[in-house]
């Protein structure tokens, strides 16, 4: 047992709207580059919502042959992309591992809810009888976790955290806890998911979750700014390896960040609404801060949830004031949301590569759309532009639908 080891980020995963691997998308994040555009996965003309934050140019057959592809549903093969990029990333080969103390947990809001539609239309054009055997393991949502652990060998802890737009994030809270707490040597962990989907369109149209700018998608995510008017629903993962400091060591890894804190809060409050101080966000940011056993004035950038939703933003910006007090002020916040959309349950995944990544090149990506300040999101929110600033530490947060909380301090790795 191997109590209380230090943590560290080895290897970085992602597929995006803004890029299919973690170096396309950095790239494109710190260019403001826009990831929005009007839906081609259906016919959207009869939707209120005609527009998301689709991947583009995604070819699963580069990571599974095509007899296997067609019995993963999107977002599997979105995790599996991820996944295996961060194990090459990580320069792993992970045959030579102990496979008993190799974890994988994959966080997904929704699962195979494409493959729900596509049968149920089966079943009612043409009886039960056309269900596909293949209909549930395609579907739930813990098959993403299952299908990367066979793949890489994976015999550790292994499953799927559920928390709506907090799965990624909690996914790689608990895969730092495992191993912090000796359960495990490494973990892939994170998010995917894939819900540009109708009933999905539909389902957060109806309550009136989604930005409505049809005839101006690409300035429809503008976290923070007044004008905001709704978030704009995205999809693709972000899987990273996490490995303990000895392992990573004892193989010669190149050790990217140190994950050194993880917050986990209930609001108890609501189905869809934070509180309205921002009590359980705050709580989630002080517990991450705590366990990584830094002064509030390390912490050098928050990675917002910003979801460009009237009430997430003020709600979070309050949050982090509370926090940080006259420190906040001097914190950069952004809110990559601004360019890939909201992700749901892989959003703390793609947003966790972006932090480790911002703490490691010493760049923040900028909100984009922000035009308009709002007197209530009074925060430094990086606007437009990237900003170089070598930081010590930071923060990747997310909300989730059911007051589900999570921070994640990620700080540049020092031996």
């Amino acid at each position: 047992m191997n109590n209380e080891a230090r943590v560290v980020v080895t290897g970085l995963g992602a597929v995006s709207p803004v890029g299919n691997d973690a170096t396309t998308m950095w790239e494109a994040l710190v260019a403001g580059k826009n990831g929005v555009g009007p839906i081609t996965r259906f016919d959207a003309s009869g939707f209120d919502v005609r527009f998301a934050a689709e991947v583009k140019d995604f070819d699963g057959t580069k990571y599974v042959p095509p007899k296997e592809l067609r019995r993963m549903d999107r977002y599997t093969q979105f995790a599996i992309a991820a996944a295996d990029q961060a194990v090459q990333d990580a320069g792993i080969d992970t045959a030579r591992v102990d496979g008993d103390r190799f974890g994988v947990l994959i966080g997904s809001g929704i699962g195979g809810m494409e493959t729900f539609e596509a049968q149920h239309r089966l079943l009612i054009e043409k009886g039960p009888g056309r269900i596909s055997p293949f209909f549930i393991p395609m579907m739930i949502a813990n098959m993403a976790s299952g299908m990367v652990s066979i793949r890489a060998g994976a015999r550790g802890p292994n499953f799927s955290p559920v928390s709506a737009c907090s799965s990624g994030a909690h996914a790689i809270g608990e895969g730092f806890r495992l191993i912090h707490a000796g359960h495990a040597d490494l973990i892939l962990c994170g998010g995917a998911e894939a819900s540009i989907t109708m009933m999905s369109i539909g389902g957060f149209s109806s309550m009136k979750a989604l930005s409505t700018r049809n005839d101006a998608p690409a300035h429809a995510s503008r976290p923070f700014d007044r004008e905001r008017d709704g978030f704009v629903i995205g999809e693709g993962a972000g899987v990273v390896l996490l490995e303990s400091l000895e392992h990573a060591k004892k193989r010669g890894a190149r050790i990217r960040a140190e994950i050194a804190g993880y917050g986990s809060t209930g609001d108890a409050f609501h189905i869809t609404a934070p509180t309205p101080e921002g009590e359980g966000a705050a709580r989630a940011m002080m517990l991450a801060v705590r366990e990584g056993a830094l002064p509030l004035d390390a912490i050098g950038h928050v990675n917002a949830h910003g979801t460009s939703t009237p009430l997430n933003d003020k709600i979070e910006s309050h949050a982090i004031r509370s926090v940080f007090g006259a420190h906040a002020d001097r914190i950069l916040v952004n809110s990559i949301k601004s360019m890939t959309g909201h992700l749901l349950g892989a959003a703390g995944g793609i947003e966790f590569v972006a932090t480790v990544l911002a703490v490691e090149n010493g760049v923040i990506p900028p909100t984009i759309n922000y035009e308009h300040p709002d007197p209530e999101c009074d925060l430094d929110y990086v606007p437009n532009k990237a900003r170089e600033v070598r930081i010590r530490a930071a923060l990747s947060n997310s909300l989730g639908f059911g007051g589900h909380n999570v921070s994640l301090l990620v700080k540049r790795f020092e031996s």
